[in-house]
Parts: structure tokens; C-alpha cells; sequence
């Protein structure tokens, strides 16, 4: 599976019916409303890279409300186990 975190810039009138739009689309595993430079966060998990694009592009953009995305694509993923694990190896 390959893993998009999409930044996406918002109409601030229309976030939640926006967030909930992003949610429902096939793909999308996660939305989260947020401060900052952004206004939601969602995660997408598809199978391959041509599924990404229909969802960012395809599917995401096209949202009323939805002003701008910037799309990052992740190379591994880590869990606090994991990282706690790694920085013990070769502890006594």
C-alpha cells in the first residue's frame, strides 16, 4: 500500500462539509481539521501510484470548497514501538 498525506487549503466557511466530503472518498483513511498553515490533513492509502492521482486529482480537488492540496507521498512508516525499539538496539 502506498501512503499520501494531503495538505489542503479550505473555503473557511465550508471546512466541516469539506472534511466530511474528503472523508467519504474511497481511499481516504482519515481527515483531521487543523491550525496552521493548512486547514485539513488527509491521509490516503491506495495500491498504487495512478490511484493517488484519481484521488487527489480526480476526486479531492474537485470538492467545493477545496482551494488548494499539496500532496506528500511517504516512503516508510514508523510507530512508537518501533522507533523506541530501534534506539535500543545494542543497550546492555
Amino acid at each position: 500500500m502506498i501512503t499520501a498525506i494531503v495538505l489542503i487549503g479550505a473555503d473557511i466557511h465550508q471546512i466541516p462539509e469539506t472534511a466530511q466530503a474528503v472523508a467519504d472518498i474511497p481511499g481516504v483513511t482519515e481527515v483531521y481539521s487543523c491550525a496552521g498553515d493548512v486547514d485539513l490533513i488527509a491521509k490516503v492509502r491506495v495500491r498504487d501510484h495512478d490511484q493517488i492521482a484519481t484521488v487527489v486529482t480526480g476526486q479531492i480537488n474537485r470538492i467545493p470548497g477545496v482551494k488548494s492540496s499539496a500532496t506528500h507521498i511517504a516512503f516508510r512508516s514508523y510507530s512508537s514501538s518501533e522507533v523506541e525499539g530501534g534506539f535500543s538496539i545494542g543497550e546492555d
